[in-house]
C-alpha cells in the first residue's frame, strides 16, 4: 500500500486523469485500487469472470466487490492488463512519493520519470501563442522564406 495524504483536498494539484487504457479500471474500482492492481498485474493478461472466486489473485488483492466490477466493464479492457507507467507515476507523485521512489516502484530509471513529468507539465500547461520561426530560433518574423 502507498501512503496517501490523510486530506486529498490539500494537495495542490488535482488528481491526474486517468489514461484511456486505465479509465474503465478507475470507474470500476478507483483510482487508488488501480494503482495497486496495475502494479501487481500490469502486463500479463488476465481473465476475469462474471462471478470472480475467491481463488483467483486478482480478487485476492482487490477483494469480492471490486473484482465483480471489474468484471462488468471487462468488455471495455484491453486482453492484458496495461502497464500505463506514465499514468502510474503521475498517481504515485500525487500520492506523495519522491521521484527515486516512483521510479524504484515502477522499475524504471529517475532520469525516465523525470521526462515523464516535464511531459505532464507540458500537456497541462496553458495553451500560448506559436511565435512563427521561434522554434527555429530565427528572429521574428523571418520566417522561412527565402531571400530574393
Amino acid at each position: 500500500r502507498f501512503p496517501m495524504p490523510s486530506d486529498p483536498t490539500a494537495l495542490s494539484t488535482p488528481m491526474p486523469r486517468p489514461a484511456a487504457q486505465v479509465a474503465p479500471s478507475v470507474e470500476a474500482m478507483g483510482a487508488e485500487t488501480t494503482v495497486t492492481f496495475l502494479l501487481a498485474f500490469g502486463g500479463a493478461e488476465l481473465f476475469t469472470a462474471d462471478d470472480p472466486t475467491h481463488r483467483a489473485a486478482h480478487v485476492q488483492l482487490i477483494g469480492q466487490d471490486k473484482a465483480k466490477a471489474l468484471a462488468a466493464v471487462a468488455h471495455r479492457l484491453p486482453r492484458r492488463v496495461p502497464l500505463a507507467k506514465q499514468w502510474l507515476a503521475e498517481m504515485l507523485r500525487w500520492q506523495g512519493l519522491s521521484t527515486a521512489q516512483t521510479a524504484r516502484t515502477l522499475r524504471v530509471s529517475d532520469i525516465t520519470v523525470r521526462r515523464w513529468f516535464n511531459g505532464w507539465k507540458a500537456r497541462h500547461a496553458p495553451q500560448t501563442a506559436s511565435v512563427p520561426g521561434a522554434d527555429r530560433g530565427q528572429p521574428q518574423g523571418q520566417g522561412c522564406r527565402a531571400e530574393p
